[in-house]
């Protein structure tokens, strides 16, 4: 922590640089990052809602499967984007990697924050959706804080994981992409699991995010609290995973090095 607060301006120019590429040579700059998750939030409440018709078992709105949409993508694109960066992040900051003096946490600190502040926008704007549809959560919004925070820590504990053998085995940056296609649809985001047989339901409870994304969908759905008991396994993994992903990082980090 003394490291990261010695290189605190490292990790916010590492931020800005990372915004900065993400609307290089645009017209509108910025604009792009509220563009186009609101465009996103759009088409899922309109088109799924008043276009297809889609609904939810059980709830009579037109717009409750958008929402539902919503409250299970937009977290899984700040999982699997915060995942994915942080598994290639040694490979495309070597330079760093390489500086002996600078603490490497600084680079999925960086990417947390980079990622976080995607995140703060498109939340922003899918909650303002739900107060103008008439679907705000209320209170039932600071239950929200430990999902964020489990899921955001499995992401980075995994991304270190595999980021730490992706530079040894190039294999491994290839079939990422393939497992978080394969975990997507084992997560129930475009589906409620009460379409599902309970035998199908059990098999997917050993998801770290099944609990998670059926957190979200009550808070916004059904404005309850998450099932917590439900989530002290996926704390206990997620603490087990960060301690085995530092600890092969640490045994591996000089190999990194002469690697790179």
């Amino acid at each position: 922590m003394r490291g990261l607060w010695s290189y605190r301006r490292l990790v916010l120019s590492l931020v800005r640089r990372d915004l900065k590429q993400r609307t290089s040579g645009a017209v509108w700059g910025h604009v792009w990052l509220v563009a186009k998750p609101a465009l996103q939030i759009g088409i899922y409440t309109v088109i799924f809602g008043s276009v297809i018709g889609a609904r939810l078992p059980g709830v009579d709105d037109r717009v409750a499967y958008g929402l539902f949409l919503c409250a299970g993508l937009i977290h899984w694109n700040h999982f699997s984007e915060l995942l994915s960066r942080n598994q290639t992040m040694f490979l495309e900051h070597a330079e760093i990697v390489k500086a002996l003096r600078v603490p490497r946490s600084v680079l999925p600190v960086a990417i947390f924050v980079s990622s976080l502040v995607d995140y703060a926008i498109t939340m922003s704007l899918f909650l303002a959706t739900l107060a103008v549809l008439g679907w705000w959560p209320g209170a039932m919004l600071l239950a929200a804080i430990p999902l964020v925070a489990l899921q955001s820590l499995l992401a980075i504990a995994l991304g270190v994981l595999l980021g730490t053998l992706n530079v040894f085995f190039r294999d491994i940056g290839q079939a990422t992409p393939v497992i978080l296609q394969i975990w997507f649809w084992l997560t129930p985001i475009v589906y409620p699991v009460s379409i599902l047989p309970d035998a199908i339901r059990g098999v997917l409870a050993w998801n770290p995010l099944y609990p998670i994304a059926l957190g979200y969908q009550r808070i916004v759905i059904e404005r309850e609290l998450p099932g917590f008991e439900a989530l002290v396994p996926v704390a206990i993994a997620v603490a087990l995973l960060c301690a085995l992903a530092w600890s092969v990082f640490r045994a591996l980090s000089s190999d990194i090095v002469d690697e790179l």
